[in-house]
């Protein structure tokens, strides 16, 4: 079974991550996962806090000579402003928490919801958490999930395609064209003329003291037919997809394929015809599904969007009501992004390589890489028989 656990704040001392089941024998490196939390710092419309952390993960256990063992992998991330909140944040008794306390709750946050449910009386109790910055965890758990699914012949490639109203044109890409246009994108955007107006986008919210939202596409290549299930709701790709990528922050829709447009399309505009030929078994010649049918993978390209809120923290500061007062005050700042869809993106990747790599081990099993190989091959070979 393929599972991890999270821990740690925006501000704390780092943030760790467990990850259970993934199988012995396969090749991870630090580096690897390092390159995927850099890939998260980047593009255009980071806030500050980017110029402060470098985020570098570390392997504690389940990796020996750069192999997974098959026991638990423990990673770490520390952060390097630390030193600057280790008296506020100290986790002993005698931590100062009368300093750096919030009392006004910020509009689009967990902030005051939060502070009732857990019946705390300083907002940075929740905000610590709550902040994406736990995400960076995620992308390097991701990572490992990654790995795993190259060693299977299957490829996550994710792309920005829309910044506040701003669209790209490079839907119809293919995946290896597509990923030659992102390597020199500033917003993981295989649309050049498109790129330059999502940044002159940027920096007029900038200017503004404003946010902007967006939308950004995962696609994975070489996923076989029939991962997932139609048996049960919780074992429906599509669901655990889509709950995976809502959980990311900020993130407020999803759609796969078609999705939304499908609604205004009449059933034979949405549903992709079914051929066979003997060299490659049965196939469509459309993708409106998104490579899932029926909580199943189909052998289609996979293809998943997420909507992502323009970022709630403003330096136009929205109105609130102060928690203990009650009096109204401008929300508080913390540090924020203008726009951070292209960060989302590099999480949607982690989450949807994660979420993969689940159904393949549920699908064909293995304690060790090898036996996990075996098993893919003979599950290929019956579907090429088919």
């Amino acid at each position: 079974m393929l599972r991890y656990l999270t821990a740690g704040e925006s501000h704390g001392a780092a943030l760790v991550a467990i990850v259970e089941g993934l199988p012995a024998g396969l090749p991870l490196t630090g580096a690897y996962i390092n390159r995927q939390l850099a890939r998260r710092q980047g593009g255009y419309g980071r806030g500050a806090r980017m110029n402060i952390e470098s985020d570098t993960a570390r392997i504690l256990s389940g990796v020996r000579g750069g192999l997974t063992l098959g026991s638990p992998v423990a990673l770490c991330i520390e952060n390097k402003d630390w030193a600057n909140w280790s008296q506020s944040m100290a986790p002993e008794p005698g931590a100062m928490l009368d300093e750096r306390v919030v009392t006004r709750p910020r509009p689009g946050h967990a902030d005051l919801a939060g502070a009732v449910k857990y019946r705390h009386t300083d907002i940075r109790n929740v905000l610590e958490r709550s902040s994406a910055r736990e995400t960076a965890a995620r992308v390097a758990v991701g990572s490992t999930a990654c790995r795993l699914l190259e060693e299977l012949g299957i490829e996550i490639t994710g792309h920005v395609i829309q910044i506040g109203s701003q669209k790209t044109c490079a839907a119809d890409l293919s995946n290896e064209e597509l990923k030659a246009r992102l390597v020199s994108s500033r917003l993981l955007c295989a649309d050049a003329a498109a790129e330059q107006r999502m940044i002159a986008a940027i920096d007029k919210a900038r200017e503004d003291g404003d946010s902007l939202g967006g939308i950004f596409e995962v696609r994975a290549c070489g996923v076989p037919s029939g991962l997932g299930s139609y048996v049960h709701w919780d074992r429906k790709l599509d669901g655990r997809l889509a709950a995976a990528l809502m959980s990311i922050q900020a993130v407020k829709g999803v759609e796969i394929g078609l999705g939304f447009a499908a609604a205004a399309q009449t059933g034979a505009h949405v549903q992709d015809e079914i051929f066979y030929a003997q060299d490659k078994g049965f196939y469509r010649r459309t993708n409106r599904a998104g490579g899932i049918e029926g909580g199943m993978t189909n052998g289609e390209t996979l293809v998943i969007r997420a909507a992502m809120k323009p970022i709630p923290t403003l330096y136009r500061p929205l109105r609130s009501v102060d928690l203990i007062t009650k009096e109204p005050f401008q929300a508080s700042v913390e540090r924020s992004d203008v726009c951070a869809v292209p960060a989302a993106c590099v999480i949607g990747e982690a989450v949807v390589a994660w979420e993969l790599a689940v159904v393949c081990l549920e699908k064909c099993c293995g304690d060790s890489l090898a036996e996990l190989k075996e098993n893919w091959e003979r599950y290929l070979c019956y579907l090429r028989q088919v």
